[in-house]
Parts: structure tokens; C-alpha cells; sequence
């Protein structure tokens, strides 16, 4: 069995001006991956905003400097995640595609193995 990371990404703004009729689907479908999945859902978690982020880069010294929320202008940001062990991808696509933001317009939803060493 392989681990994927399922990252969701999406415009926050969009999720907080959510209607009551879309944060249903949203929670539908979280509610709907984890009663498919079982225990192959190692661990979940949705993040806090971008704006409460600290991002660590090299500046032009090469020293390690801060600075507070990501790293790039972006309008869609990482707002949650999944840890899933899977057969293959088939499977985590098809549970993902459980996710109310795999199809909202305003977010999507990546899937990246995870490399185990050793």
C-alpha cells in the first residue's frame, strides 16, 4: 500500500462568503471521503488562513530571514489536507473526487505520493 497526500487548495475568500447551501456540499463531502476510505485516512486537517503563515527563504546574503503569510501572491492557498494509504491512485482519485472543492470552481484538490525511504 503507497501513502498519497491530498492537498486541497482554494480561494479563501471564496470559502468565507460560502452560502449555508454550499458549506452543506463542503461538509458532504469530507463527511462522504472519510465513510468511504475507513481507516486507509491516516490523518486529516484543515490549516489555519494564509495570513496567519510564516514562510522561511534564503535572502540574498543566504542567511534564513521570515516573513508572515506564503511566499508568492496567490489567490488560492492550502487550506486542508489528507493522508491516505491506497492500492493506487485510481483509488485516493477516486475518493477525493468525494471533496465538494474537486468541483466548487473556486478550489481544487491535488494528490501527490508520498516518498517512503528505507
Amino acid at each position: 500500500m503507497a501513502k498519497y497526500l491530498v492537498l486541497i487548495y482554494g480561494d479563501e475568500r471564496a470559502w468565507a462568503s460560502m452560502s449555508d447551501q454550499e458549506r452543506q456540499k463542503l461538509g458532504d463531502g469530507h463527511r462522504d471521503l472519510v465513510a468511504a476510505a475507513g481507516t486507509a485516512v491516516l490523518d486529516t486537517r484543515e490549516l489555519e488562513p494564509a495570513s496567519v503563515a510564516t514562510t522561511l527563504r534564503t535572502d540574498a546574503s543566504g542567511q534564513p530571514t521570515t516573513t508572515d503569510g506564503p511566499f508568492l501572491e496567490t489567490k488560492e492557498a492550502v487550506g486542508g489536507y489528507y493522508l491516505i494509504e491506497a492500492s493506487d491512485l485510481d483509488e485516493v482519485m477516486g475518493l477525493a473526487s468525494r471533496l465538494y472543492e474537486a468541483t466548487a470552481g473556486h478550489s481544487g484538490v491535488e494528490i501527490r505520493p508520498v516518498v517512503e525511504r528505507g
